[in-house]
């Protein structure tokens, strides 16, 4: 039996555990889902109804995005992402990313929706960890070395998602670094197999491996 992945395309949870298991070489059946119409079997397995979701063969359950990278990166890491002596570096920026950095990007991206700022206000917002990022990019090739870490995999598409609210706005701003950076995943075998577009899984469909 192989792991079960439940995963939303467009989702930068879904996409950065894609990417881990794609930089694993791990092989799971993956369930596109809508999230207009969650599946109930994804239900079954984790209340929380987000994605992304992987059902070991021994039935446990990963429902965070971080928990399906750590463990796929511990059972294959061929180029190297894990590195235990940036470990609490790389947790405190991942924590930045998913904490204050995600709810700046929401508020970007849905302005509409937090009528209390602009729209500008909360690009700006965004910007201190973009700023934190472009100083990183300035001692090295990736965040936190000169080799591709799971700390770029985790924060990249949530970058991505900030940078493609304003592309034109973010193609002229003062992080050079960060947008070669950016540009450097875009581009990237590893991004161009984990978007890969599927249809949306029903149950009695045939298996889709992936990667």
């Amino acid at each position: 039996m192989l792991p079960i992945l439940y995963s939303f395309r467009r989702c930068p949870f879904a996409i950065r555990a894609r990417m881990a298991l794609c930089g694993a070489s791990i092989t799971v059946e993956l369930r596109e889902v809508s999230l207009r119409a969650k599946p109930d079997a994804m239900l079954a397995l984790s209340s929380k109804g987000t994605v992304p979701v992987l059902q070991l063969p021994d039935q446990t359950i990963l429902d965070e995005s971080l928990d399906i990278m750590n463990w796929a990166l511990t059972k294959s890491d061929p180029e190297q992402w894990l590195n235990a002596a940036l470990a609490a570096q790389s947790t405190r920026l991942i924590h930045e990313n998913d904490s204050s950095f995600k709810t700046n990007l929401d508020h970007y991206k849905y302005w509409e929706r937090y009528p209390a700022e602009s729209k500008q206000h909360y690009r700006v917002a965004g910007e201190v960890f973009l700023h934190r990022l472009e100083t990183l990019l300035q001692e090295h090739s990736y965040l936190l070395g000169d080799r591709i870490g799971v700390t770029d995999v985790a924060i990249f598409p949530f970058i991505r998602q900030f940078a493609f609210v304003d592309k034109a706005w973010f193609d002229q701003a003062p992080y050079p670094r960060l947008q070669e950076w950016l540009r450097t995943f875009l581009d990237s075998t590893l991004f161009a197999v984990a978007m890969g577009k599927q249809q949306v899984w029903q149950m009695g469909d045939p298996v889709l491996l992936f990667p």
